[in-house]
């Protein structure tokens, strides 16, 4: 019994251990803004993402809010005004809401989607097309709450190659989701040199999505694992969104010093 008592404190310890030695990557009241850019030169807009602690049927949750607008002359020929909830678990990240509404450049959609993980359902909600659909899921992650689950990994010890797998439910399907390890850079930014981990998403084609989109994410190899710099190559030129500034932030952001 006694040797029973000391291996169970054992293991109480070791969880305690290691639950601290991973750092929490964000926080409420973190709000990170980015720059976003045609070819690297022409302005085309901002995009917001902030943190906060909310209430949700009685229960505490993280609510993320993201917003992306067109500025400019961009602005004069496509204008895009989106808006991006996600209402997830502070513990574990598991969406319970997610809110999307968009306007680009004329198309538009208002879709509340609502998760139900005991039953494994996901309720879409149209309200452009009044429409109401129930979708069996299996662990889904959202558009927003995608972005915190992975920074929740630990990435540490990823090789190059590497890859983090998840469901992200988008519209009213699920797709298989991965993001692959590319290795390490170093970037100039406003803020000073930043080390960086460097990824590719990659999703299943289909309607909406390309199996290898040609997108790239530096994300900082610090404990925060924020967006520093995304580039997606287009037909024609490209589009970057580079961080432009930051509060709130969970971890200190580490800047290398020559």
């Amino acid at each position: 019994m006694r040797k029973r008592i000391l291996f169970f404190t054992f293991l109480v310890v070791a969880q305690s251990f290691f639950a601290q030695s991973e750092p929490r990557a964000y926080k409420s009241g973190e709000w990170l803004r980015f720059d976003m850019s045609y070819s690297g030169f022409l302005k085309a807009g901002t995009a917001v993402l902030q943190l906060k602690e909310k209430s949700l049927n009685n229960q505490k949750v993280l609510h993320a809010v993201g917003t992306g607008k067109t500025t400019g002359v961009i602005s004069w020929f496509f204008k895009v005004e989106d808006r991006y909830e996600s209402y997830f678990g502070i513990d574990k990240v598991e969406p319970y809401l997610f809110k999307r509404k968009i306007d680009e450049g004329g198309h538009k959609k208002n879709r509340h989607i609502t998760f139900n993980h005991k039953k494994n359902t996901a309720y879409v909600q149209d309200f452009r097309k009044q429409k109401d659909t129930l979708i069996s899921v299996n662990s889904p992650q959202d558009m927003i709450s995608t972005f915190y689950f992975l920074r929740s990994q630990n990435t540490k010890n990823l090789r190059k190659g590497d890859e983090i797998k998840l469901d992200m439910f988008f519209d009213n399907k699920s797709y298989p989701f991965k993001l692959r390890f590319l290795g390490h850079e170093t970037l100039k930014t406003k803020f000073g040199k930043v080390k960086t981990q460097k990824f590719r998403p990659l999703v299943q084609a289909g309607r909406v999505f390309k199996a290898k989109e040609s997108v790239t994410i530096w994300i900082s190899a610090d404990d925060n694992k924020i967006p520093i710099k995304m580039k997606a190559s287009l037909a024609v030129g490209s589009l970057r969104a580079e961080l432009d500034a930051y509060k709130g932030l969970a971890n200190p952001f580490e800047i290398v010093v020559d």
